[in-house]
Order: structure tokens, then sequence, then C-alpha cells
């Protein structure tokens, strides 16, 4: 693009302004290098990357490239086999890499919505960060090498430390023996040696080398001859600490060298986003939106590109070569007026392809040639990639931007007013056919053309009718013009010719004063005259010069003053419509809100009876639920209570089965001369089934009356006769009378003992305690053996008399087989939770059944789901009295200790 309108649009000066938030100079370079972008492709990418920047602002996030130098020179040196840079050089290096990997790593977060950004720190190697980490590591923030940069130097760091200690040790004492010929017990270091200030008249009493004087020769600095040799040692290693050093140094810096590509990525992507960044910082200090430029894909203002792209798609975007600003504001000129407190004056206009020039008139200091330069350098800004400050922006592509603004006179080439004015259009004019030669109506070539005064400096008459010409000439050459003028030629070639708008700035005739409005569709009056007398003309020259006004001008003058006051009178109009509709809108927005108020009554309302409704529903269906339930446990009691009636009834036929037999032997006992019925070792024959004594020897019809009694494992009665009982014994076996439950004795203690019951322990006293086993326990005859033949009765019958005088019959039920028997646990896992609670329902009654007290279930650990079923099962089961968790060393939390009711 054609410069030549840079500097009177004051373009340097905004860069300047601009440079202001650049954080580096590889952006400030960038912002000082800024100018119209010549591709629009490129020019959309910038526009972008803007949006994004400012988006990502809004959501605070922000990029830090503070202290981060310029790399050029040390990248250079790189690039130069085998030099190594400095320690500081490698310490910016990898303050640069870190603002790369932070940059990227804020970024990624937001990639979604900031792709054009993402695009540019995307290629950045993570391993940057270690690069980085390694340099750190071995440099301090000072400079200085670290001591744990390398083993070697380490090492060598130690042996100075000690040797110098040694040296001055060895110096302090040498003083202290001499201190008359010292002239300050002060161990110092000259040449890098270790020396003693000595006083100059006793200098013969100290043997060694001398390393210089004081300035006023009263001290001479001696270095000992017993140190001499530990400082060429000291030399030495300092030698070797400057070697190692260097190796280190080129070490990292070959390092660097292998990763110069990502360096220079680096660096890359911290100018452009330390440049996007400066550039989104102004748009955000100064209200600015990112223009859309026309026929272009930018995004418009803050609402993004995808607001842009809908935009575009429902072709609210306009496919013209459009130019318009809404509350435009020129940024140099805000700048002081918000520093003083105060607010700029935004103008608002359009042109299109139907309305491609506007003339502009009004009064002098009203603000025309302010509207020339904020259209111009907000035109420039936008090509630049920058924000403008305005509320809406839209500008073409211009392929040149022209101006003729000011006074160009020079007496130095011989120019005057109107001469440099006629020069500098001529150049435009050049400049204008060669930009549209070849696109006269294209967007690609079209010019904007600024004309600030045009045709003055000259005769008036001959100044509009040139001011008309030049006008004339760039409209039809497709450019898009903007003119000022007091001509009132060319505010009536506005008003008559198609495709220009008449516009004007306002003046307030009461106060006398500007107001620095723009009112398009209306031309001004230059109220020369009434500004004359404001700055203290005298009235009667100003009398004398209303006298001099030609009538056509003066009927000009109150024409153009009709007009005004009639685009005021519609205003006002407007204004009042405007209010109106207001009122109306806040009428209609009260009703809404009245009708929403309305209806979420109504739905409170209704969300208050299908509350109700649903309560009253979930009540009934607990019920129907719970007698459902009910049922079904009556029909499962009905079914416990017929099977065992059925269990009675075949324990009595095996009982009536067993006296018989137990008769015929009695009978063939009498037949032999043995009196009073059965023998005496049979009259105190117990019959017990399942644990239930159901026959004590005295009469078969008294065997079923009998209560239950308990048997051990091995079937044999575990409660000691009465008169059998002694003194309780650690070991023993008792039943707690107060519970019912059976335990084990552990320890006796006067009146009391402490009984394990499964996992628990309890104290109780000795008389609520019953001896379960104990010494005497009868041995068992089983009903198999009362049913065996008689002939075997008879054989066995001096066998019998042997016994203890008391015998049990033991019965076992149909179902002493089941796969529960005799069996104190249940392992559920793998099971369902149904195929689980049937399980223990049967294992339960089992248990019952075999008179256990005591059973565990396991369940496991897993997701906890088949321990909670089992334990809901449990707490409404009949047969369980409590159940607790099973202590750590039987399952811990994945079995479950049962604690059955008693019979």
């Amino acid at each position: 693009m054609d410069t030549q309108a840079f500097d009177i649009l004051e373009f340097p000066s905004l860069c300047a302004l601009v440079r202001r938030y650049a954080q580096t100079e590889m952006g400030r370079a960038r912002v000082d290098a800024l100018e119209p972008i010549d591709k629009l492709d490129a020019l959309r990418q910038a526009l972008r990357q803007v949006t994004e920047a400012m988006q990502l602002r809004e959501r605070g996030v922000r990029f830090s490239f503070e202290d981060v130098a310029d790399p050029s020179e040390a990248v250079a040196r790189l690039k130069i086999e085998g030099t190594a840079l400095e320690p500081q050089t490698m310490l910016e290096l990898a303050k640069l890499c870190d603002a790369g990997i932070d940059a990227r790593s804020g970024i990624l977060a937001e990639r979604e919505s900031a792709p054009a950004l993402f695009g540019i720190v995307a290629a950045l190697p993570a391993h940057l960060r270690k690069l980085s980490a390694e340099i750190r590591k071995k440099i301090l923030p000072n400079g200085e090498i670290d001591d744990r940069a390398s083993p070697e130097l380490a090492g060598i760091r130690r042996d100075i430390a000690r040797l110098r200690s040694s040296i001055t040790r060895s110096l302090e004492s040498l003083m202290r023996r001499t201190s008359e010929v010292i002239q300050e017990e002060l161990v110092t270091v000259r040449n890098d040696r270790f020396v003693i200030p000595v006083r100059a008249d006793h200098r013969g009493r100290i043997n060694g080398v001398a390393h210089g004087s004081s300035s006023s020769g009263a001290t001479i600095f001696v270095e000992p001859m017993q140190t001499i040799e530990a400082n060429n040692g000291l030399q030495s290693l300092r030698e070797a600490e400057q070697r190692e050093i260097a190796e280190i140094l080129s070490g990292l810096s070959e390092e660097l060298r292998r990763q110069l590509p990502a360096i220079e990525l680096a660096a890359e992507a911290v100018a452009a986003l330390d440049f996007i960044n400066a550039k989104a910082a102004f748009g955000e200090r100064f209200n600015c939106v990112v223009p859309e430029i026309a026929g272009g894909t930018s995004a418009a203002s803050k609402r993004g590109a995808e607001d842009y792209a809908h935009r575009l798609e429902s072709g609210l975007v306009p496919t013209v070569a459009e130019l318009e600003f809404i509350d435009a504001r020129h940024p140099l000129l805000e700048e002081s007026p918000r520093a003083a407190g105060g607010e700029l004056v935004p103008v608002s206009f359009t042109l299109d392809n139907e309305h491609t020039t506007m003339v502009i008139s009004g009064a002098n200091a009203g603000g025309k040639t302010v509207v020339l330069k904020t259209a111009g350098l907000l035109s420039l800004m936008a090509l630049s990639g920058l924000p403008v400050p305005a509320r809406e922006a839209r500008v073409p592509f211009y392929r040149s931007i022209l101006a003729d603004i000011g006074d160009h006179q020079s007496l130095a080439a011989n120019l005057s007013t109107f001469t440099s004015h006629v020069a500098n259009i001529a150049s435009m004019i050049e400049t204008c056919e060669m930009a549209g030669s070849a696109e006269v109506a294209s967007a690609s070539g079209l010019s904007l053309v600024l004309l600030d005064e045009v045709g003055t400096g000259t005769d008036p008459e001959e100044g509009s009718a040139l001011g008309v010409a030049v006008v004339d000439h760039f409209k039809h050459r497709g450019a898009h013009v903007l003119a000022t003028t007091h001509y009132s030629g060319l505010k009536m070639y506005a008003a008559n010719e198609p495709g220009v708008l008449n516009a004007s700035v306002e003046f307030d005739e009461e106060t006398l004063r500007p107001t620095y409005r723009l009112l398009v569709g209306l031309a001004g009056s230059s109220s020369g005259l009434e500004i004359a007398q404001r700055f203290g003309i005298p009235a009667a020259v100003i009398s004398r010069a209303n006298q001099q006004v030609q009538k056509s001008s003066r009927d000009a003058i109150e024409y153009l003053s009709r007009i005004k006051r009639e685009a005021e009178t519609a205003e006002d109009l407007r204004r009042a419509l405007e209010e109106e509709r207001a009122a109306v809108a806040v009428k209609f927005a009260t009703l809404d809100r009245e009708f929403q108020k309305r209806e979420g009554e109504r739905q409170l309302v209704f969300e208050k009876e299908l509350a109700t409704a649903l309560a009253s529903f979930e009540n009934q269906s607990r019920q129907l639920i719970a007698n459902i339930q009910e049922r079904a446990d009556r029909l499962k009691i009905e079914r416990e209570a017929q099977k065992r009636a059925a269990e009675l009834k075949r324990a009595a036929q095996r009982i009536a089965q067993a006296s018989r037999s137990i008769n015929r032997i009695s009978q063939e006992s009498l037949s032999q001369g043995q009196e009073g019925g059965l023998p005496p070792q049979l009259r105190d024959v117990r019959v017990v089934r399942d644990g239930t004594v159901v026959s004590d020897g005295r009469s078969a019809g008294a065997l079923e009356a009998e209560s239950i009694r308990e048997l051990d494992e091995g079937g044999r009665d575990v409660r000691t006769p009465s008169n059998q009982r002694r003194e309780l014994q650690v070991g023993d076996r008792v039943r707690l009378l107060s519970f019912g439950s059976t335990g084990i004795v552990d320890q006796i203690k006067d009146d009391e003992v402490e009984v394990r019951v499964g996992s628990l322990r309890m104290r109780e006293k000795t008389e609520n305690l019953e001896l379960l086993s104990g010494t005497g326990v009868p041995p068992v005859i089983r009903a198999q053996d009362a049913r065996a033949t008689s002939d075997r009765a008879k054989s066995s019958l001096e066998d019998m008399r042997r016994q203890a005088a008391s015998t049990e019959l033991h019965l076992h039920s149909r179902d002493s087989d089941s796969k529960f028997k005799n069996n104190s646990e249940l392992n559920l896992i793998g099971k369902t939770t149904d195929e689980a609670v049937d399980l223990v329902d049967k294992f339960l009654d089992e248990a019952f059944l075999n008179g256990q007290t005591e059973v565990r279930i396991i369940h496991g650990h897993g997701t906890g789901a088949l321990r909670r079923a089992v334990t809901k099962f449990l707490a409404g089961h009949p047969h369980v009295a409590r159940f607790v968790p099973a202590p750590e060393d039987k399952g811990g939390s994945g079995a479950t200790v049962v604690e059955l009711a008693a019979a």
C-alpha cells in the first residue's frame, strides 16, 4: 500500500501507542514494523488471532513475557560450531523456552476456541522444558555455575575451600606470633594470592614475597614463604575449576546447539504472541472491536469468529464493499480526554456501493477534519490487523488510502497553500488510477480518498468548481470519498448527485459552540459570522459583513437553517417515538413478568398436587407390598409347621417301633425269670431325636412328652447330671441361663466366671451357669440299634447290664443327611443375591432344627451387594437373635456371625 497518508493520518503515533503494551523487544520491533497487510488471507488470519487473544483476555488468560530477552545474538553464536555461550545468555534462553512452553500450555487448554493462536505454538516441542531445567540446574540465577553441575567441579571446589581455610589459618597464626610487625590482623588477597599486611619499617622481619603496598606506602602485602606452596596449589585448583566450568558451559552450549531449531521456534512463537497480545491489550484498553473486512470472514467485534460465520450464513454480513463505523473514536484524541477525565464524542457513518461519497460541511472547529482522520486512521488500523475503537466496524480491503489534509505550504519548495493542495491531489489521482485501472469496481481495487477543504486557497467560485470536479472524478473511479467543504457548490452537488451524501457537524446556535456530532443527510452552514462574533469581533463589523452577504447566499443559508430545524423536529419526533416504544416495551415486559409469575404459581400448585398424589400412591404401594410380604411369610410359616408336624409323626413312628423292640426284649427277659419289666439297665434308657428327648426310659408314653436335651458332636448328653455336679473348671462348656447361649469357660475369679461365647466374652455369676460337659457321660444307643433283630438284642443283653445306669436312644430326622448337616458356616461367594438369600434361609432352618446356637455366613467383600442383601434378610428372620461382623481372624467384614434364637 502507498504510504502517502501514513504521516498525515498519524499512523506512526498510533503504532507508538500500541507499542506500550508489548513486553519484549521482539514484540516492540514487530509493532514498529506494523503496516497494512497486502494479502487478504494473511489479514484474515491476523484478525482471527487478535479476536482469539481478546477472548482469552476476557476469560482471564494472560501471556507473561517479562524479562524475556531477544535471543537473536545468542542464536547467531550457536550457529557457529565450537562456540560456548555465557552463563547469563544461557539463562536468558532458558527463560525464552519456559515462556514459550507456558504460553503453549495456556493456549492448549483453550485450543478449541483459539485454533489460530494454537497454530503458533503447536510445533513447540515439550522437551524445551527439560532443556531449561537442565540449564537452571547447573547455572544459578546470578550466573554462577552451581557446585552440583558436575561431580568434578564439586570436588575441586571442596578442595579449594579446604586449602583456602588452611592458608587462612596458617596466616592468622603467623600474624598472632608476629603481631608487632603486622599493620592489621587481616588476611587479604593480592594477585589472587593470600597475603598479610606488614608494616613497611618491619619488612625484613617477615620472609616472603611482596605483592605490592598500600597507597600511603605504610603497608606492604607479603606472602610468607610457608604459604607459597599452598597458594600455588590454590592457583592450580582455580585453574582446574575454570577448565571444568568451561567444559560444563561447552556441554550446555552443544546441547543448546542441538536444540537450535526448537529454540528458534520458541523465539518466533514468543515474538508473535507478544505482538498479538499487545494488539489485544490495546483493544481492551480502548474498548475496541475487531473489524469485519468486506468480503472476508474476519470476526466482527467481540462476538468472535463463530458469530460472524453464523451471520455470514444467515445473510446478515454485507457482500458489498462497505465502509461503516458505529460510534467510532480517534484513539490519539481519546487518550487526552480520557487522561483528563473527559469523553470523546463518537461519530457514525456508512459508505457502500449505493452511496460511495460523503461531503461534510458545517461550522469551523466543529470536527470535520476529525471525522476524516478518524475514518482514515481506523481504516489503516483495520487493514494492519489491529482492533479499532468503535462499537461496530466494517472496512473494505482497500488497495490504497489517500489523504489531502492540512496545510502543505512550503516556502523552500515554492509551494503556496493552493499549489501544495493541487500537487498532492494530482499525486492521489495518479495513485488511484493505478490501483483501480484493472478492477474498478472490485473490492481489491478500492481506494479511500480523504479531502479536507478541497479547492481552498483560491477564488471561491473556481475553488468550488475544482472541488466538485475532483470529488466527482474520484467517485467515478470507484473510490470511497470523504470530503469536507465550506463551498455551497459542493453542498449542492452532494444534494443533487446520486450516490453522494450530505453530512454536517452540529453547531449549537444558542451557545455558538460546536457539539462535534456528525449529522448524516443534512448539509450545514459554516456559521462564520456567528463564530467571529463569539471570538470578539465587534458587532458593527459583523453587521457590515451581514450586509455584504449576497441575497442568494442569505437565502441558501436560510434554506439550510430551515432544513436543519426540520431535521431537528424530525429527530425530536423520532426520539418521542423511541420513548413511546420503550414505554410499550416496558409495559409488555411487565405483563410478561406477571404472566410468568402466575404461570410459576400455577406450576407450583400443580407440582404440589402431583407430589401429594405420588405420595399417596407410594403409601398404597408400600401397604400392598407389605400385605404381599406378610402373606408370603405366613405361607412360609405354614409350610414349616407342616414340615415339623410330618417330622414329629415320623419320629413318633420310630419311637413306637423302638418301644416294641424294647418290649420284646423285656418279655424275653421276664420269661427267663426277670421280674419287674425291663432290666434295671434299660429302665433309664432315654430316646433323643435331633437333640430332643422323646423317652426317658420310664414309659413309652412319656417319651413323647420329654423336652429338648443337648448332645455333643458324638451324640452324647453334654449336660452333667444333677447327681454328678462339680466345681466349674477352665475349659468347661456351660450354658448361660439368662441368655440360653452356650460358651467355654476362659477364667474363674471368686464367684465370677469369664465365658467366651463365639467372638464375645462376658462375665456371669456361677449360679447363672449350667455345666454342660463333664465326667460320667453315659453312652448313647441309637435308634437303628433298637431296630435290630431280637436275636441280636438277646445276645447283647448281658452287655446292656454292664452299661451305665442312664442310656439315651438318639434318633435322627429324615433330613439329617442334608448338605448343612453338622456344618456351622455357609459360603455364598459367587452367588447372586437371590440365590444367596434362598440358601441362607434354608441354612438357618437346618441350623435351628439341629439345635445350633451360632453359625457363620461368608459373603466376601466385593461390591458389598451380597453383604447388604444378607444383612437385610437376617434383620427380619425369626430364627436370628442377633448378628455381627466376624472377627478379623474369621473373615472380618467379609463374613457375618449369626447367633440363633433359642428353640
